[in-house]
């Protein structure tokens, strides 16, 4: 199974994604609560890493916060990027970046904050690996942040 995933994701395609989009196919609600559910998840397993002292997975884990968040929130405001997603088949990097934009002018410069600080964290925390403990500290709160803010919107009918 692990195999089949790698490779999976070697092509390109987020298997989570692609669960969640066929376990909320009858209920679309499911799929906002469902990243969100993944979000917590994600910023709990951010803490474990950060009191490890692991800065390299601490900042993907982060990263991967904002991530389902944004897509959470712009399937919620049902976005052109969300759209766009489900004729494509999957999210782009520049669709995520759009989205956040707009979701920022929508619901505040925090959205925008806890993306940047996410995406800033996946390249230089944890692909680049070059941002310690106390570099990723700061944008971890971003992310956070952005993480209880979207919890409300989410949350909320």
């Amino acid at each position: 199974m692990e195999e089949l995933i790698r490779k999976a994701e070697d092509m390109g395609i987020n298997v989570e994604d692609v669960l969640i989009s066929l376990i909320s196919k009858n209920d679309p609600k499911e799929e906002i609560k469902l990243r969100l559910d993944l979000a917590k998840r994600y910023m709990r397993e951010c803490e474990e890493y950060l009191n490890k002292g692991d800065a390299i997975q601490a900042s993907e884990k982060a990263y991967k916060v904002a991530e389902e968040l944004i897509k959470a929130l712009a399937e919620k405001f049902n976005l052109e990027e969300y759209q766009k997603t489900l004729r494509e088949g999957r999210w782009y990097t520049y669709l995520l970046v759009s989205a956040s934009s707009k979701l920022s002018q929508k619901l505040g410069d925090w959205v925008l904050s806890g993306w940047d600080a996410g995406y800033s964290l996946h390249v230089w925390g944890f692909h680049e690996a070059k941002l310690t403990v106390s570099d990723i500290i700061p944008r971890v709160e971003k992310v956070r942040k952005l993480l209880e803010e979207s919890e409300k919107i989410l949350t909320n009918n």
